[in-house]
């Protein structure tokens, strides 16, 4: 029996064990089953009820790493089922929102958005933002779709639009992708800038100057689509291959983390590999040392046109003049560029010389410099030039004051004590110049003129005012707006200038309105003002009408006794209230919509536009006094607003007359001579604090604010100064050898993206006289490209500072003996 006992003893205590382990195997399978069902069961959906709420998890971020994690089984589990059921709908992880309305599950990085775009398209009380929220070439293209009826819509709040295929199962085709699909976006500039989290990106944004710039919030909305569907992609990859949903939620976790960065406005791109970096890398310094060898091997050869050494490209494009249908409004004087730009190098005319300093070359120039005696044979009895041995001289007058400039600018000053030249009134235009001699004696009253003609029978006109050290170009009162911005001329200047102001609804005249400042000068002097033909009375009596159609007031007809000429002074009005009161809306007043500050290749229309009515907005107070206002910032540029380089209006002002001021000492040390130096272009402008530190030279500074910048040129009018709009990838208009010194500020870095370099490098031959010196400032690659195209031109390199971001060269009397096919 003992025998027996003990082994009965024995195994009593393996069934207690085997009957606990079943019953905990029961509870943990019930809990098992409990589990499953609360978290793994999804009520079977439509495939695009199941894309919405996927979508939605991960739009909303809703599934944290925690709940990934805590339900890690059961993902596991429906993986599986899931890979032995083909049809079985994917299950979403995290709250389903059932058939809710798109806009209840975009993402708060939408929402945002939306929000960050709404103050983008809120109208301004800032006048920077109307003058520089858009670049001149955005400015004009909306007048061009405006001008064709076409629906015009500026900084307009962007919905990236998305329509996702995603795989239903781990089986399907890595070739299912989602497709994205974006609106057209119209960009601006938002020099009002945002909150302090965005300023850098504000700098960024306000330092480009391509009308094209980086979109930030849309460039990170489509990467926002593209972490979604790589986020999906691994969800759907892990349950397929049996990957661990901790792994999973790493990745998702790495992902967000890249997604909050974004928000933050502190990262704008996702982690790089290295592969990817390093074949960037070899791309560039390949890209570059391609670049490099074939600027090396280029070749230079002269221009085989019909102009010769007179050849301005945008001007003398026969093939583009003889496809002209009319020539009614001068069309054939205005610009019209060859569609490649040329690369040929303009001949230096026969005997050369190094050109007359300033000022002795007011009063005579080289006449082998610009040989052409037509007007010195039609008009040297009105003392416009005349041919004195080797040399042109000229005497000072012109048709309309024969005896002297100088008389005839005091005379004008007698006749209205207002003009206060050299205080009151700094910077004019003069339509219309000859031979400039109207401009170049008013540097004695502290005024600088803008001076234009156009290139035509008159011979040589505008060259021989650059030749003589008196600012000018090459225009013409046509069919197109001329290039400047609104409100900025104190004074307008005609004297026998042959422009019908009165023809096609006073359409020219209207265009000296748009140029001219609020309770600003016209100072006509022709001969309807003071002669009694039946033909002048006849213009007289239609300018009459006009003038006091757009409210300008005649303030004085006073005639000169000496010269015996008269002069009819007109003043712009201040305010809106006579356009209201004028019985018939004739001319009309512009559409609202019409831009102002729009002015490249822009057509000129009949329309009068509004004065300023807020105090705050440029052009509803005259400028401070010369030369006070060359240091002031303007009235109108507040705190609120954000600069070009990213500090508020004011302080960036400031910032940029401190960077200039000691330009003057930087730029002899490395071998500018100034008093070789007189005609100077700063070709990549901003503020104009280049040309404000060069005011005690005797030099001028024509500022180029280009077409692709923030718009700029109304800032450097404010201060006194000049300048006008342009796109070096097209030709400039002005003749050959204008310039003495050409300064570019970080300009060719931002061209070669949009032009070729040597056509731009051969601009700058053409437009600098032998002898003639360019500064670059730039990144050192582009110092490289440029500093062989300019060996390759035989031009002196004098100081060389590549690492440090700076070129000096010096342009010599080097040419091509071979002419270019025509």
């Amino acid at each position: 029996m003992a025998l027996f006992k003990s082994p009965k003893k024995r195994s009593s205590s393996p069934s207690y064990v085997s009957t606990l382990t079943i019953i905990v195997f029961i509870a943990l399978c019930v809990l098992g089953a409990w589990m499953l069902t609360s978290n793994s069961v999804v009520t079977p959906q439509t495939q695009s009820d199941e894309d919405t709420a996927t979508r939605t998890a991960i739009d909303t971020s809703a599934t944290t790493n925690d709940e990934l994690s805590s339900s890690e089984d059961s993902h596991e589990t429906t993986a599986k089922s899931k890979g032995n059921r083909k049809d079985t709908p994917t299950a979403a992880f995290g709250d389903n929102p059932g058939h809710l309305p798109d806009d209840a599950i975009k993402s708060d990085d939408k929402n945002s958005n939306n929000e960050s775009q709404k103050q983008h398209i809120a109208i301004s009380d800032s006048q920077l933002s109307e003058e520089s929220s858009l670049t001149q070439k955005e400015q004009a293209s909306v007048i061009h779709e405006a001008g064709s009826d076409s629906d015009v819509k500026i900084s307009e709040p962007e919905k990236v639009q998305q329509s996702s295929t995603e795989a239903s199962d781990g089986n399907k085709k890595d070739g299912e992708k989602q497709t994205i699909g974006q609106q057209q976006y119209v960009q601006s500039f938002d020099t009002q800038g945002s909150k302090t989290g965005e300023d850098e990106a504000n700098k960024e944004q306000l330092r480009e100057d391509k009308g094209e710039v980086e979109i930030t919030k849309k460039d990170e909305k489509v990467i926002s689509q593209e972490e979604q569907r790589d986020m999906s992609q691994q969800d759907s990859d892990a349950a397929s291959k049996g990957t661990s949903s901790r792994e999973v939620s790493e990745k998702n976790e790495n992902q967000k983390k890249a997604k909050a960065g974004k928000k933050g406005g502190k990262a704008k791109k996702p982690w790089s590999t290295q592969a990817a970096q390093s074949q960037k890398e070899n791309k560039r310094q390949k890209g570059e040392s391609n670049s490099a060898e074939k600027l090396e091997d280029h070749t230079w050869y002269l221009c085989n046109v019909t102009a010769g050494s007179d050849y301005i490209p945008c001007l003398d494009n026969e093939k583009a003049l003889k496809q002209l249908r009319t020539t009614k409004h001068y069309e054939h004087r205005e610009r019209h560029c060859p569609e490649d730009p040329p690369t040929c190098l303009v001949p230096l005319p026969p005997g050369y010389k190094t050109p007359i300093q300033w000022p002795s070359s007011r009063d005579k120039i080289w006449y082998h410099n610009v040989p052409h005696t037509k007007l010195a044979e039609v008009k040297g009895h009105q003392n416009w030039v005349k041919v004195t041995g080797e040399f042109l001289t000229f005497p000072g007058g012109g048709t309309q004051f024969i005896h002297g400039a100088l008389h005839y600018i005091d005379f004008v000053q007698q006749a209205e004590p207002s003009i206060a030249w050299g205080k009151h009134t700094r910077v004019i235009l003069d339509v219309g110049c000859g031979v400039g001699s109207f401009g170049g004696f008013l540097f004695e009253r502290d005024v600088i003129a803008m001076s234009f003609a156009p290139k035509d029978e008159h011979e040589a006109q505008v060259q021989f005012a650059l030749e003589r050290g008196i600012p000018a170009i090459s225009a013409v009162m046509g069919s197109q707006r001329l290039p400047f911005p609104s409100r900025v001329f104190d004074l307008v200047h005609c004297a026998r200038c042959r422009v019908p102001w009165h023809a096609d609804g006073g359409m020219l005249l209207l265009e000296l309105n748009r140029v001219l400042r609020p309770g600003g000068y016209f100072v006509w002097s022709a001969t309807p003002v003071y002669q009694k033909l039946e033909e002048d009375v006849e213009i007289w009596k239609e300018m009459t009408s006009l003038t006091k159609s757009i409210c300008w007031e005649l303030v004085t007809i006073n005639k000169d006794e000496l010269n015996r000429v008269g002069a009819a002074i007109y003043r712009k009005p201040t305010s809106n209230e006579c356009y209201e009161q004028r019985e018939q809306n004739e001319p009309p007043m512009c559409k609202d919509d019409d831009d102002p500050n729009a002015a490249w290749y822009v057509p000129l229309q009949a329309c009068i536009h509004r004065m300023p009515v807020d105090k705050a907005e440029r052009g509803a107070k005259w400028p401070e006094a010369w030369p006070r206002r060359l240091q002031k910032a303007p009235y109108w540029l507040n705190s609120s607003q954000i600069g070009i380089y990213g500090k508020p209006a004011p302080q960036d002002f400031a910032a940029d007359n401190e960077r200039w001021k000691n330009v003057v000492d930087e730029l002899s040390n490395i071998g500018i001579t100034w008093s070789n130096v007189r005609n100077v272009m700063d070709m990549r402008a901003v503020y104009g604090g280049f040309a404000a530190a060069l005011k005690d030279l005797p030099v001028w500074v024509f500022n180029v604010v280009n077409v692709h910048s923030p718009d700029t040129l109304p800032i450097i009018y404010e201060r006194g100064l000049f300048g006008i709009y342009h796109d070096w990838c097209e030709s400039f208009s002005t003749y050959p050898r204008s310039y003495d010194l050409l300064h570019a500020d970080n300009l060719f870095s931002k061209l070669k993206d949009r032009c070729k370099l040597v056509a731009v490098m051969a601009e700058v031959d053409r437009i600098i006289r032998p002898g003639g010196k360019l500064i670059v400032r730039d990144e050192s690659t582009t110092l490289s490209e440029v500093e062989i195209l300019l060996k390759s031109l035989h031009w002196e390199i004098i100081f060389n500072k590549i690492q440090e971001g700076m070129l000096c060269a010096k342009r010599g009397k080097w040419q091509p003996d071979s002419l270019a096919s025509s």
